[in-house]
């Protein structure tokens, strides 16, 4: 018996590829986050341990007050960044879900076909079986039914 495709196949390899497209973006994007976020934090430490000498000339404390102002602004912009990949890891993230769920329903579907299949099978033989059955039955009891034939007595 010829089994019927399934005809989303090309559908459901199709989303598989947009699966896995979004699981490498999802991943890359959860890298460049967490690197994103590593570089603040580096930052930050690197400016919470500058200290200043107790006393400067004018001049140099007014150039460290500017590197100090400098740094801080650069740990805030680079905080700024790693929130912001964060919040993109955190979307690619959600489209790559979004297409595992698409992918799941088709496979669904096509479990629902492969078992349709089955079912169809299984009725198809188990009719074949009956048909056998119901044949032999029948041929048996007209094999009966002409022995059990009274025949006329004649002499």
């Amino acid at each position: 018996m010829k089994r019927a495709a399934f005809r989303l196949q090309p559908v459901l390899e199709l989303r598989r590829g947009e699966e896995r497209a979004a699981a490498a973006a999802a991943a890359q994007a959860a890298s460049a986050a967490a690197e994103a976020d590593r570089r603040a934090g580096e930052y930050e430490r690197s400016l919470a341990t500058a200290v200043l000498p107790r006393s400067l000339p004018a001049g140099q404390f007014l150039a460290a007050m500017t590197m100090l102002r400098t740094a801080a602004t650069d740990a805030s912009d680079a905080r700024a960044l790693a929130t912001a990949s964060a919040e993109q890891a955190e979307l690619v993230r959600a489209r790559w879900t979004a297409a595992a769920q698409r992918t799941k329903a088709l496979e669904r579907l096509r479990e629902r076909h492969v078992e349709a299949l089955r079912h169809a099978e299984a009725v198809a033989e188990e009719r074949a079986a009956d048909d056998l059955v119901t044949g032999r039955a029948g041929r048996a009891a007209a094999g009966r039914a002409q022995e059990s034939e009274e025949v006329p007595w004649t002499e």
